[in-house]
């Protein structure tokens, strides 16, 4: 069967040209080696996935209010492949998901963050709800995950292909491991080759998705050289790709029906959990928390992709702050105090902050600041107290 989407264009990309060169390759780029934590295979058999040892139990989000309609069930009305559960390979891995629901219940559980808000783009772009559980198999729902070659974030992706698809990496950010921006990339780049190379054929795209289009493409000619199908299901595979889409089916297979299969699944709300927050100018995460009205490591946990303690302004640049306290946030925002005593003529220097941060803060040139402070270049240091000068009407 052959599951056709909408043509979209991706967003952020320097060139289809470079795309192409780049995500040929890709998918061994994108899981280019399993976490110790992923679901993976172990002599040739399914094995067992393994609880991240970092995840923390008795987090905020288990304080979140619960509604009788939940995200999973949002989730199970977007499904489309639930006819293929019966597959051999896909019930292979039902079976063996089933001998540890407990570990399904630990890796769905690190999903309550993330899971609804995913859900609804996936649904949005009318892709088969199955999708939006790729990050169970790729990252165990960890967006900070990281494999032993280089891949990263809840979506998996290679730096080379992360560049590609406009993941940028920079001081104090990576946009792999940013979770809006991740998956907004993740699906464009499924939708992309779906439409590119196998004429919107999602099972094709999601191999590639693990293994290259190179490798797929390849083992497509050879099969059909052969007189075989060019389906999924039809191609000789490496086996990690082999086993890529039926692990998904079975593991939707298992959350379509959970009483059946003895799967108790943590509750999660419908509605996102989190809120999007422009960001218009650099804020350290110690000030969004603060504004936001919850702790650094809520902030931190929502952010990941934030690496160095503040996040500064840049394309579609945006933080994420618990829903219920985006107002707080943006009424802080708005209000004319600024942070670092902005308001006043001088700012103690902390950890992490630049002259460009500081200027920004007041609203005044780097120029004006160093003038102020007797400042040659750019070198501040912690407990450094600055006079911050104050612009006269006319000058503005």
């Amino acid at each position: 069967m052959t599951y056709y989407t909408t043509r979209r264009r991706l967003l952020g990309v320097a060139s289809s040209a470079a795309l192409l060169g780049a995500l040929l390759t890709a998918g061994s780029q994108i899981q280019a080696a399993p976490l110790d934590h992923h679901i993976t295979l172990r002599g040739g058999q399914p094995a067992a996935p393994v609880a991240s040892p970092n995840h923390s139990k008795g987090h905020f989000w288990a304080d979140l209010a619960l509604e009788s309609r939940d995200a999973w069930s949002r989730l199970r009305d977007s499904f489309q492949w639930q006819d293929e559960a019966y597959e051999p390979r896909v019930q292979a891995w039902i079976d063996h998901y089933r001998q540890s629901p407990h570990n399904i219940v630990e890796i769905t559980e690190r999903a309550r963050p993330w899971l609804a808000w995913i859900t609804q783009k996936v649904e949005e772009r009318g892709l088969p709800g199955e999708i939006a559980l790729i990050p169970f198999i790729e990252s165990s729902f960890d967006p900070s995950a990281r494999s032993h070659r280089g891949a990263a974030g809840l979506w998996q992706f290679m730096p080379r292909t992360g560049d590609s698809l406009g993941l940028s990496r920079q001081r104090g950010y990576d946009g792999r491991l940013d979770v809006v921006a991740s998956t907004y990339a993740a699906l464009d780049y499924i939708e992309y080759q779906a439409e590119q190379w196998y004429e919107g054929d999602l099972e094709l795209s999601l191999a590639a998705y693990n293994a290259g289009a190179g490798t797929v493409n390849k083992a497509r000619r050879r099969a059909i050289a052969q007189g075989k199908g060019s389906d999924y299901w039809s191609l000789s595979l490496p086996r990690e790709t082999m086993n890529y889409v039926p692990k998904l089916k079975a593991i939707a297979a298992i959350i379509d029906a959970p009483d059946h299969y003895d799967v108790a699944l943590p509750e999660i709300e419908e509605a996102p959990a989190f809120a999007k927050i422009p960001v218009e100018r650099p804020l350290r995460l110690d000030e969004a928390a603060r504004l936001a009205g919850v702790s650094r490591g809520t902030i931190a946990t929502l952010n990941p992709g934030v690496t160095g303690g503040a996040i500064r302004p840049g394309k579609d640049r945006v933080l994420l702050v618990p829903a219920e306290r985006a107002d707080a946030m943006l009424a802080s925002l708005e209000s004319p105090a600024r942070p670092g005593g902005a308001q006043d003529s001088q700012y103690l220097v902390r950890r992490g902050d630049t002259l460009a941060d500081i200027a920004a803060y007041r609203g005044i040139s780097v120029g004006e600041l160093r003038r102020a402070n007797g400042l040659s270049g750019n070198l501040i240091r912690p407990g450094q107290m600055l006079e911050l000068p104050t612009r006269s009407l006319a000058s503005r």
